[in-house]
């Protein structure tokens, strides 16, 4: 942890010069974004020209943020749960992936012109394609909002036949309707002992909700690859009786990631130092479990 503490604290010795880039949700306390982007800037010697940091913003508080960016020249505004939706019409431009998918939680600022894309998609494409070939495979996902449409698509594209459960069954059959899938209640949940792949974009398993899982134990087996957005704590209830069963896991900490590569680069123009990214947000989760 000494480590990580190092590198905000680099940070805090920072000139008028500096280039920031902000995270915003709500909440957002449980972030590890800034940690894995300032210790990218302290191994790449940026320490000096970016800086990192989190800021809470309640929803409908998101258009006074982006002003913001323009008039104090922020370089770069991430967007976590729920303003990914939100932030999209304060923009100049949207990267086409970012429109189709309808999310964005990147925003460049180029001399005061604002671009939204989304590296969601790619942070689980990354993870997933490293253990499995996505085409033909049967993919459940679960929940239908902002880092879900992201999930979608990635899959999607990739040739996965995809079905999206959701609480709000409308919502599903909305994200589905506009991406050429399936979709259906949480009351169907059994249907996921079929599939290859299961994916959870919800907040289940973190905060209030940690120890919790929309898929009971019963339906998981040793077949399964199963990917949790969650990464607070680092194994949630899910990811735990899946290992429990067999399936392969992969932690929400590679979807952070895998998308705050593609972040860094489009924020700072470099190539991103993944394996220095990668011990940043594991140390701290490790410590604490």
């Amino acid at each position: 942890m000494g480590r990580v503490e190092g590198v905000i604290a680099n940070n805090m010795n920072i000139t008028g010069k500096i280039k920031e880039c902000i995270i915003i949700g709500d909440p957002v306390e449980h972030s590890l974004s800034p940690v894995m982007h300032n210790a990218a800037y302290q191994e790449l010697g940026l320490e000096g020209q970016y800086v990192f940091k989190a800021e809470r913003v309640k929803s409908g508080e998101v258009g006074k943020m982006v002003n913001r960016v323009r008039k104090e020249g922020v370089r770069g505004l991430t967007c976590t749960a729920p303003h990914k939706e939100e932030v999209m019409q304060y923009l100049d431009e949207i990267d086409p992936i970012a429109k189709k998918i309808g999310a964005v939680n990147t925003v460049v600022n180029d001399n005061g012109v604002l671009k939204g894309y989304n590296t969601d998609w790619l942070g689980t494409v990354v993870p997933l394609e490293k253990v499995t070939e996505l085409a033909g495979k049967k993919v459940a996902l679960l929940g239908a909002g902002g880092a879900a449409r992201a999930m979608a698509y990635g899959v999607v594209e990739k040739g996965a036949e995809l079905k999206i459960y959701n609480r709000t069954v409308e919502k599903a059959k909305e994200l589905a309707s506009e991406l050429g899938c399936r979709a259906g209640s949480l009351d169907e949940i059994r249907e996921v002992k079929d599939c290859n792949i299961i994916l959870n974009s919800t907040a289940v398993g973190m905060g209030e909700r940690t120890g919790e899982s929309l898929v009971p134990e019963k339906y998981l087996t040793d077949k399964h690859i199963v990917m949790d957005a969650v990464y607070v704590p680092l194994k949630t209830k899910l990811l735990t009786d899946a290992q429990l069963k067999g399936a392969q896991i992969i932690l929400g900490t590679e979807m952070l990631l895998c998308q705050g590569v593609a972040q860094f680069e489009l924020y700072t123009g470099e190539k991103a130092p993944e394996e220095v990214m990668r011990r940043a947000i594991e140390e701290p989760l490790l410590v604490c479990k």
